[in-house]
């Protein structure tokens, strides 16, 4: 046992000095085999790295030869359909590449209409000069100001030749126009009640179920925050409207303008009865019922229901 311990030490011990179990070798040989060694490590390291490199520097390159598609080299049909998708300020940047391409007046064209669906102007011989990009930044330009002030908004657009002096026109404008300030196009539109007749008159609530026409004219004329003139305006309006463009539907169902005035306000207290929080006892479907047909008799309980079941499902009319 002693001598096994001791053949281990003394291995250890040569091996340290430069022996080996089989040789002899000096100290000198062992640096050298050393060194060999690392020098082979540190060449295959670089050898590594230089092909790492290598590919770095070839992928680099094909991406520099890639680069951004010149839409020069294009068809001008497909260059135009790519810069179609852009908005005005990226066209504009675009313009500092591909001027005579993101310049192009059909492009410009295309963002005006998207956006303001009607203008005067666009039915009007252009006059010289004129220039669809030009027309885009006026159309910004008034609709920022029609948004802080509308009657001096409305003054920029006739001053520009982009609106005449009609209700009928600046009603057309405001139904095609989605940039307008709504509080603030609320307030022009109790001021102005002859662009508000013209306004309703560019509805179309044919075979469109009451609730769902309801949405959508408050979607284009918003309600005000509270009860008054203004709101029983607008629902009187939108009553004699629905039943002009369903004559077949309301004869069916016994309607009339002042059963749908009727069924209108019923349909806002009962979005804001199921809507709001602060409601606890919500109004049962045969309360509703009960409290509509009192004041439009000749309604049928199951045109009533479905009243019901519409603001239960959708939401409130008015939203």
């Amino acid at each position: 046992m002693g001598q096994g311990l001791w053949r281990v030490a003394r291995n250890q011990q040569l091996q340290q000095e430069g022996y080996s179990e089989h040789g002899y070798l000096t100290r000198e040989q062992s640096r050298r085999m050393a060194a060999s060694s690392i020098s082979s490590t540190s060449h295959r390291k670089q050898v590594q790295g230089g092909i790492d490199l290598y590919h770095l520097l070839k992928a680099r390159k094909s991406k520099e030869q890639e680069g951004f598609i010149n839409l020069e080299k294009l068809p001008p049909e497909l260059s135009f359909t790519i810069l179609s998708y852009l908005n005005a300020t990226d066209l504009c940047l675009a313009s500092c590449v591909w001027q005579d391409l993101a310049n192009d007046e059909l492009l410009w064209q295309g963002l005006c209409k998207s956006t303001w669906g009607h203008c005067s102007i666009y039915n009007k011989n252009p006059p010289l000069g004129f220039s669809f990009r030009k027309l885009y930044m006026q159309l910004d330009e008034g609709s920022l100001t029609f948004n802080a002030n509308p009657d001096e908004g409305v003054n920029y657009f006739m001053s520009k030749g982009i609106l005449d002096d009609s209700p009928k026109e600046i009603a057309k404008f405001i139904f095609c126009t989605r940039t307008l300030n709504w509080k603030k196009l609320r307030i022009y539109l109790d001021e102005r009640r002859d662009v508000l007749d013209d306004l309703v008159t560019l509805h179309n609530f044919r075979n469109q179920f009451l609730p769902n026409a309801l949405r959508e004219f408050f979607r284009h004329i918003h309600a005000p925050e509270e009860r008054g003139e203004y709101l029983e305006t607008l629902i009187t309006k939108f009553s004699h409207r629905f039943c002009a463009c369903n004559p077949d539907l309301t004869r069916e169902l016994g309607l009339s303008p002042d059963a749908v005035y009727v069924l209108c306000y019923s349909l806002i207290l009962l979005s804001i009865d199921l809507t709001s929080p602060h409601v606890k006892n919500k109004m049962s479907k045969r309360e509703f019922i009960r409290n509509t047909r009192r004041a439009a008799q000749n309604i049928s309980e199951d045109f009533v229901g479905h009243l019901y079941d519409n603001i239960y499902l959708i939401g409130h009319v008015a939203a």
